[in-house]
């Protein structure tokens, strides 16, 4: 996914909150009037979409980017105000922005700090600079309907990088969209007026019945093919367990039976573990498994063959035997659940025909209003948070100091190979956040104001603040995705 990169880098997160507001803008005096909404992340940059009623052409994207360069050359001033919410209120009224409105009228909070840039004011979650013309490169393109702003990269040496159309993943994101408009939520504002109107246990229901008629598809389109092998993949914290157990369900309402393989039982012996650049042993990478056992081994399954499969010790390093020999029928499926299901080098041996492969995220379709997007890093990072306390023990600071190696691992392990699927998943629930508030914000307290993560302390905060909390969540259903992390699932 593309914002996970600038995660913890707060100078690239002020330059990227920056060029937005530029962006916005140029927007504002090329097509005054028109709505442009940041809608999420894409590849390399953010998919928007600017509402002009017809295809946009690159005579728009000229335009729009030359009065972004002159925006930039006259390093216009970048003020902050704050402002009383019933005077930001009227200020956005009148510059018909609705969407911000309707967010601060369902907020109790007294003030609201915005920035205003050549008279128009806007309001941009984060730091931004104080003039214009810090910003020295970017890039627009057309990505029908919409368009991608493309930022500096710091995997690229903080570059503008090439974009690449991403179909499958944009296409889940308009799958996504496409559920809001149902349920009549697509932003912040939307979602705390349905809870304040007492409508948000129907808008719970149908967003998990939304769930299990997509799981319930992925496995009937597995059982049409000729697929043996389910590989899933994904990023942290993204609900695979539940997923999996969920696609189980519905591939046994299907009449077919199924055996979990588990790649964390294939390492490699510990000091046949590669390290990284720093010394350490570098479990994520595709060398830490023994690739030559697990496909002879996986033959040997679809081949009708009985095996003793490894169990990997954690505290020895060292491969063991489980006791009792396994094997498939013709019937059975093989689910493998692992950071590198999507990667082809792991089941190099298999024919492409036999394997069925589901990438699994939570690919956020909420935004906290039109110029503020729901990052799905913290999504993530959130629900990991809660579930790191509940049932690791780690506080906060611990999961912040973990966080930035999982992200990487993510960035080179994972994200790469994502198109590589035949089905993509996204977990998000639309209402989780007015739920996870609850559970984080007394966790994300507890960090230290003196630690080096008090800045990621103050951003989530703030982040969290946008969203009222549902108090009641028991309509929540034992299966659903969130309580893998909040507790109460009936899979753990």
């Amino acid at each position: 996914m593309s914002d996970i990169q600038i995660y913890n880098d707060n100078a690239l997160r002020r330059y990227i909150n920056t060029l937005v507001l530029v962006y916005l803008e140029a927007c504002n005096k090329t097509f005054p009037g028109k709505q442009v909404v940041i809608e999420h992340s894409i590849n390399k940059g953010f998919y928007t979409e600017l509402v002009l009623n017809r295809e946009l052409v690159e005579d728009d994207v000229e335009k729009i980017k030359m009065e972004m360069n002159r925006i930039i050359a006259d390093n216009m001033e970048i003020s902050k105000e704050l402002l009383k919410k019933e005077e930001a209120i009227r200020i956005f009224k009148k510059q018909n922005m609705m969407d911000k409105v309707l967010l601060f009228e369902n907020l109790e909070i007294k003030n609201i700090k915005v920035s205003k840039i050549n008279k128009t004011y806007y309001n941009i979650m984060g730091e931004t600079y104080k003039n214009t013309g810090k910003l020295e490169s970017y890039d627009l393109k057309i990505s029908a309907p919409g368009l991608v702003l493309i930022f500096p990269r710091k995997e690229f040496n903080y570059s503008i990088p090439e974009y690449n159309h991403q179909e499958k993943l944009f296409n889940i994101f308009i799958e996504s969209e496409i559920w809001a408009k149902l349920l009549k939520v697509s932003n912040a504002g939307e979602l705390n007026r349905s809870i304040l109107n007492d409508e948000i246990n129907d808008i719970i229901r149908v967003t998990e019945a939304l769930h299990e008629k997509k799981i319930a598809y992925i496995a009937d389109s597995i059982c049409e093919s000729d697929a043996r092998v389910i590989l899933i993949a994904g990023p942290s914290s993204s609900g695979k367990t539940t997923f999996a157990n969920r696609l189980g369900i519905q591939l046994k309402v299907n009449g077919k039976d199924y055996l979990t393989i588990s790649l964390d039982d294939y390492f490699v012996e510990r000091e046949n573990t590669p390290r990284d650049s720093d010394g350490e042993y570098d479990f994520d990478t595709i060398e830490a498994l023994d690739l030559e056992l697990f496909n002879k081994d996986l033959n040997s399954l679809l081949a009708g063959e009985e095996i003793t499969m490894p169990k990997f010790n954690f505290f020895t390093g060292k491969r063991e035997s489980h006791d009792k020999p396994v094997s498939v029928d013709r019937g059975q499926y093989i689910v493998i659940e692992g950071i590198h299901g999507l990667n082809e080098r792991l089941t190099a041996s298999i024919e492409q025909k036999l394997k069925y492969r589901i990438y699994i995220s939570a690919l956020t379709q909420l935004n906290i209003d039109d110029h503020n997007r729901v990052s799905t890093t913290d999504l993530r990072l959130i629900r990991r948070i809660i579930r790191d306390m509940k049932y690791r023990g780690h506080n906060g600071e611990r999961t912040l100091e973990l966080w930035n190696n999982v992200v990487k691992g993510e960035n080179k392990y994972i994200f790469p190979y994502q198109e590589n699927a035949d089905v993509m998943f996204n977990s998000s629930l639309i209402y989780e956040l007015a739920v996870l508030k609850k559970y984080a914000i007394p966790i994300i307290e507890k960090i230290r104001d003196e630690c080096s993560y008090c800045y990621e302390k103050k951003r989530l905060l703030q982040f969290l603040s946008y969203f009222r909390e549902i108090e009641d969540d028991s309509v929540i259903p034992n299966t659903s995705i969130i309580k893998e992390f909040i507790g109460g699932s009936c899979f753990r």
